[in-house]
């Protein structure tokens, strides 16, 4: 029963944070919702006994949200105020309604469906972190050494890119004095 009700505050929580995301124009302000949202899809793990990938998504998640936070302070003006016009009312509205319709219709489908049950093989006497490295280097060894290979290799593309674009700058003349007593 609370595990029903834990669901329905993440749901709602969850699909509150990303609609700010979507409909704010303030940068801050989406970002800051947008890491409580990934913070509010981590219960939906703790909800599944999933502890470790609880952990990882807020860690992960949010952490990488958090530096995106940082760059978005540091080159959007934050001191400006942002006034925000909703400009279409009646996609508003009908978004409302139609959220509150599909609320009603998950809240009443416990009603009028049986039992449903998600069944996993488990393993005695082995958690759910040990059950993740088991599988993960067993069953997916290739594919996790793969992805591990394409992000190491996008680290480095970027590294180079930022280089090339870091000895390359349009503003920055080393005969801007030399042009200055020229002119």
């Amino acid at each position: 029963m609370y595990e029903i009700i834990a669901f329905y505050v993440f749901s709602a929580l969850t699909i509150g944070m990303f609609t700010i995301v979507v409909m704010s124009k303030n940068a801050l302000y989406a970002m800051s919702a947008l890491a409580g949202g990934m913070i509010f899809i981590s219960g939906f793990f703790f909800i599944l006994e999933a502890e470790f990938l609880g952990v990882v998504q807020i860690t992960v998640y949010s952490g990488a949200i958090m530096a995106l936070y940082a760059f978005g302070m540091m080159f959007f003006d934050t001191t400006r105020e942002v006034k925000e016009h909703v400009r279409a009312k009646k996609i508003s509205y009908t978004l409302f309604i139609l959220s509150a319709i599909l609320i009603l219709v998950i809240l009443s489908a416990p009603l009028f469906s049986e039992n449903i049950q998600a069944t996993y093989p488990t393993i005695e006497n082995v958690g759910n972190i040990q059950m993740i490295g088991l599988v993960l280097f067993t069953k997916y060894l290739v594919p996790f050494e793969l992805a591990a290979i394409m992000l190491l290799v996008a680290m480095i593309a970027g590294i180079v890119l930022a280089s090339k674009k870091m000895d390359f700058d349009p503003h920055f003349d080393e005969n801007a004095e030399f042009l200055q007593e020229v002119k």
